[in-house]
């Protein structure tokens, strides 16, 4: 461990401090500003009837902007089906969570990383390694558990995980799942509009419901394949 401490330099303290800082920020502005009252259907749906043509750009650009500052996933996802419908709604969540991780890696490997090789030792030092090696199944297979979206965006940003891997794993990983989520919620959005409740009895509603709890159920799916004799 000696070596990676002494190759501590002022300027990674000095950066990691600043993502503490940036964590802390952002953590706040959201649970202590008025940010919380901005994330509401009707603010959103003011703002997007007004971008007119740009409505769905600046949506995701809106989603990416939040969950680079911590703010739940899940919020912006329910609000992207609510906004736009199922498909479309699903569509747009769907690039705008994997721009925001991709802004949130960014960020975090800037700040952090110089900080974390230095201090990591030589028995964490060989799975950061096999991270790098295997990053892409790595960041696929965590994706697919349907971990913490947005901590894993920074965590595994510290890691030695390339960002092509990242990138690419976190948009194939979270799609069953944001469209689960998005499927379900624009489901309600229609009951309600259309007050027909009884259609939230339905095949398509079931579709949903099972889609949602499958996507659970895919890493163990992959790993079960994975360990079959050829």
């Amino acid at each position: 461990m000696g070596y990676f401490q002494k190759s501590l330099s002022k300027t990674a303290l000095i950066k990691f401090l600043g993502l503490i800082v940036f964590a802390a920020g952002a953590l706040c502005l959201y649970r202590f500003t008025a940010l919380q009252e901005f994330l509401t259907p009707q603010t959103l749906e003011s703002i997007l009837n007004a971008s007119g043509f740009w409505a769905p750009a600046v949506f995701v650009a809106l989603e990416a902007m939040a969950i680079a500052l911590f703010v739940p996933t899940s919020i912006m996802v329910v609000l992207a089906a609510g906004l736009f419908g199922s498909y479309w709604g699903f569509l747009y969540a769907w690039i705008g969570a994997w721009i925001g991780a991709g802004c949130a890696f960014l960020v975090g490997r800037t700040l952090g990383r110089e900080f974390v090789a230095a201090m990591i030792g030589d028995r964490l030092k060989k799975y950061d390694d096999a991270i790098e090696k295997n990053g892409f199944t790595a960041v696929l297979y965590i994706r697919l558990l349907n971990a913490p979206f947005t901590p894993m965006n920074y965590g595994l940003s510290l890691t030695k995980v390339h960002f092509k891997d990242f990138f690419l794993g976190t948009g194939l990983g979270v799609m069953v799942s944001v469209f689960a989520i998005t499927f379900l919620s624009g489901m309600i959005r229609d009951a309600w509009i259309s007050g027909r409740w009884s259609d939230l009895v339905s095949l398509k509603m079931l579709f949903g419901v099972v889609l949602y709890i499958f996507s659970f159920f895919i890493p163990l799916i992959l790993k079960k394949l994975k360990a079959r004799p050829k």
